[in-house]
């Protein structure tokens, strides 16, 4: 508890064990230190063999021992995050009832229909509900309870008069009323015929059930019904909810073939549809694709959205991606609800395949476009590289006709695609959420801004409020910039054949990160203040005033909107300003969101990691090795730039941040250095096997010790690491596969990019991920077969590599059957030969793929031969060389 009785909105736990690992930590760092001793104090004399590759072994263990170090940062405390929405609520308690006292509804049902209460479902659940009787008058309204095993608040109108039953009535004092809480009532006929023989009820009366530790009231049909008015007109009462901020919603998508419409406008609908006031939440699609394949499916979901958000806030539904939804859910109960899923399900059927149609045309047909104004803005339109800026407010918020189709506000949607130029440069991603961040400021200009991929769908519908209870806590809530949510993915497997699931990242370093200041920014899935988006430093003084941002009138039309807005967004309205540089995303890296993150947390701002239970965001992870590969190119290169821009975490970090952050950031940095290190130690003792040359000490020896130790220790605490995230054996497994893989391929491209560029060679670019696949592509994948795919450069290096250790592993063990024995190999070269014969079997499924596998995802012979042939060639040369 806070001071003066406050309640926190959020809760931090230290996790467990914390003494123990330091320990452990403590343990494996002397080992290591007595291997460098070991190196340092062994190293051949000139002449003697294996000097240079001695030399060379110590500067790749020394570089190992320093990068586990800094790795450190994210174990050594970690917190975790618990969120209390309910304390939110009671943040915003004074409810109006106003406007109900004289309203025809009551929770949504007409008063002149006495048989309605005959269809009340709350008699069959009498072993876990309350019953509560009244007269017409009685207005009952329950909110969610502070503790709901325990106590309801109820707000009663005035002249309530409570109707007494034959039974002893537990009397209950809630907000300042004394109600009686009747136990189940299994005699409703006698009870409704003794009032109304009284006199004390005109034609019908109301029971109303309550289960002891469920939000809601009566169970669906008549639920829904409930829960509708109390969400939608409760909330124009004065105080309810009109101080939570408004939020806007950044989508953004760059390719329609890519990153299909459909799977687009799934992302949008999850986000509208979220459990917040609709007259709060703004939704921007960011297209810079420029596709009006793009908008014509906004155009198409801002029609469904009438009836999905409905059905989502009726049926209380998860997730709420239509798609995913219809996927995964189960057949309803209910009767009506299944009904309306059988409707809404048609709906989406036939927009689904009208996208799809169109897709396939590759044009959306005359009779589609003359129904909408917003495509003749394609007709000045040249390529995706060269248009005018395209702005269309598809649902205005302020507009009394935008509404369900029950009636009720439906979040504000826009379409963007920002103009674009030849001779400009519209620096990718950034350039787009900047534009976003001006155009919306206009709109709606939110104080809270949630950025998500187009593949990331919401699965959590109450995500937003779990974000405001860090901003919107009295006592910390000012100190914090941005929270971050994980990023999760729908499609990874059960052994994640590709580490796609970046499950020790998730459970493990972010967490470690938010202990000492904030995990990153990871450009999706995150929840920022505006305005240290847009540059604002931290001052201890500074307190939000919600609700005084909440407003922003404008008179003017859509149109009028529309035209007057596109100048934020021309090809040129950055130059010679502070955006990019100062204010709004930072440009001239490939991981601009990480980079936007360091610099706001620069400004004296710290972040927020939190990962519930239900995962927030859903995106699609990649289904082939050369995406996997050309995924963490991308990030590395973009990491190692930071390392050398302007906001170096090595040296502008200093002094800003903590010193365990600013370790954070570089172990991150240095992910592609890593790739020389990885790369020695691969292929150097290896060659050294075959030639019988011993480069790590004899079992025999005291020094065998500490390297036992530390190979030891480390992979079985990552095993178990892995294992307690969630994780399976197999998925470790992969995982380890997959570290060797980036770091000799994906590593190494990056290190060379960057290098390039830094001597003014190359110029930084930026890749799309596919987020589509085939069908035997998708197959292979859930059957956990590892897709190679044509040939590539890094599949290449990693096939020359696979068939060095496979030439010396079975020259080494011919020796050693044939020559010199199998106990004189082990007594003099163990550590190696493992070494080696790990590399081996971690890449056998490389190894059937070049030789073994006849389907698609097999490498091509041609690759094959080329590997042999480089191989064979790398241990001859070494061999008859050195």
């Amino acid at each position: 508890m806070g001071r003066d009785g406050y309640l926190p909105l959020f809760e931090t736990r230290r996790a467990k064990g914390r003494v123990l690992y330091r320990l452990f930590v403590i343990s494996v760092f002397l080992g290591i230190c007595l291997i460098w001793i070991y190196r340092v104090n062994h190293i051949p004399r000139k002449g003697e063999d294996g000097r240079w590759g001695w030399i060379g072994l110590f500067g790749a263990e020394f570089w190992f021992g320093l990068y586990w170090v800094l790795t450190q940062a994210h174990r050594w405390n970690q917190v975790y995050r618990c969120t209390f929405k309910d304390r939110l609520f009671q943040r915003f308690p004074s409810i109006s009832l106003q406007s109900f006292q004289h309203s025809k509804f009551f929770w949504g049902i007409p008063y002149d229909i006495p048989d309605y209460i005959n269809e009340l479902p709350i008699f069959s659940y009498y072993e876990r509900k309350y019953h509560f009787a009244a007269i017409p008058n009685f207005l009952s309204l329950f909110t969610e309870p502070k503790h709901m095993a325990t106590s309801l608040r109820c707000l009663i109108t005035a002249h309530t008069q409570i109707i007494a039953c034959d039974v002893s009535l537990p009397q209950v004092h809630l907000g300042g009323q004394d109600i009686f809480a009747s136990p189940p009532c299994q005699r409703k006929k006698e009870l409704e015929d003794s009032e109304l023989a009284r006199g004390r009820v005109s034609k019908f009366y109301w029971l109303v059930a309550i289960r002891s530790r469920a939000w809601g009231l009566i169970d669906p049909p008549h639920k829904s019904r409930i829960d509708r008015v109390r969400e939608n007109h409760l909330g124009k009462g004065p105080g309810h909810e009109k101080e939570l901020p408004k939020v806007d919603i950044y989508v953004c998508t760059a390719d329609p073939v890519i990153e299909p419409p459909v799977m687009v406008i799934n992302t949008v609908l999850s986000v509208m549809a979220y459990d917040y006031p609709p007259e709060k939440l703004s939704v921007y699609l960011s297209d810079d694709g420029g596709s009006d394949l793009t908008f014509y499916a906004l155009l198409e979901a801002s029609h469904f959205a009438k009836y999905w958000l409905p059905y989502c806030k009726k049926f209380k539904v998860e997730p709420r991606s239509p798609a995913e939804y219809f996927n995964s859910s189960d057949d309803p109960l209910d009767a009506n609800q299944s009904k309306e899923l059988v409707f809404i399900k048609k709906l989406y059927d036939e927009m689904e395949n009208r996208i799809k149609n169109a897709a396939k045309l590759a044009r959306i047909p005359e009779e589609l476009r003359s129904k909408h104004t917003g495509f003749s803005q394609w007709d000045s339109y040249s390529s995706q590289r060269d248009h005018d800026t395209i702005l269309q407010i598809l649902t205005d918020g302020r507009d009394p006709n935008a509404k369900d189709k029950d009636g009720f506000v439906l979040p504000t949607l826009v379409y963007l695609a920002r103009e674009k130029r030849p001779q400009h440069h519209h620096n990718f991603k950034a350039g787009a959420m900047n534009a976003l961040i001006r155009v919306s400021s206009e709109i709606s200009n939110g104080p809270i801004i949630l950025n998500v991929d187009c593949d990331m769908y919401s699965n959590n519908s109450h995500s937003i409020r779990d974000a405001l209870c860090f901003f919107m806590d009295e006592e910390k809530g000012h100190e914090i910039a941005f929270v971050q949510f994980p990023q999760n993915f729908k499609n990874v497997t059960r052994n994640e054949i590709y580490d796609a699931a970046i499950r020790v990242i998730n459970e493990v370093e972010f967490h470690g990160l938010d202990g000492c200041g904030g995990p990153l920014y990871v450009g999706t899935g995150c929840f920022h203040r505006r305005d240290t988006l847009c540059g604002r430093k931290f001052s201890k003084e500074y307190k939000t005033d919600w609700s005084s941002l909440n407003d922003i009138r404008r008179k003017d039309s859509v149109h009028e909107l529309e035209k007057k807005f596109k100048g934020l967004t021309s090809s040129t309205y950055d130059k010679n300003t502070q955006w990019g540089k100062e204010m709004g995303l930072l440009y001239g890296c490939p991981v601009e969101d990480v980079i936007t993150g360091l610099s706001i947390q620069c400004r004296g701002w710290k972040s927020v990691f939190f990962n519930p239970s239900r995962k927030a965001f859903l995106g699609i992870a990649a289904t082939t090795l050369p995406d996997a590969l050309v995924q963490h190119k991308r990030w590395s290169e973009g990491n190692l730039q930071i390392l050398f821009s302007r906001y170096s975490p090595a040296w502008y970090a200093q002094g800003k941040i903590s010193l365990a952050l600013q370790m954070g950031y570089c172990a991150y940095c240095l992910w592609a250095p890593n790739c020389l290190a990885t790369l020695y130690y691969t292929v150097i003792p290896s060659l050294y096997l075959l030639k019988g040359i011993s480069l790590f000490p004899q079992i025999s020896s005291p020094w065998f010790i500490p390297f036992a130790y530390v190979i030891s220790a480390k992979n079985i605490c990552a095993l178990a690491e892995f294992l307690w995230c969630g994780g399976t054996i197999l998925g470790w497994w992969n995982n380890q596969r997959m570290w060797l893989y980036k770091r000799t391929s994906s590593y190494l491209f990056a290190f060379m990019d960057t290098i390039l560029k830094l001597l003014g060679f190359a110029e930084s670019g930026f890749v799309i991920s596919t987020k589509i696949a085939d069908q035997d592509v998708s197959q292979r994948y859930e059957k956990e077969i590892m897709e190679f795919g044509t040939s590539t450069p890094m599949i290449t290096i990693l096939s020359t590599l696979a068939m060095i250790n496979l030439v010396c592993f079975a020259g080494m063990l011919k020796e050693a059957l044939m020559g010199k024995g199998i106990i004189r190999v082990y007594e003099t070269m163990s550590l190696q030969f493992v070494l080696c014969g790990n590399l081996v079997l971690i890449n056998f499924p490389l190894y059937q793929a070049l030789f073994l596998r006849k389907d698609k995802g097999k490498l091509p012979s041609s690759l094959a031969a080329k590997s042999i042939v480089l191989a064979l060639l790398a241990c001859i040369s070494f061999t008859l060389l050195y």
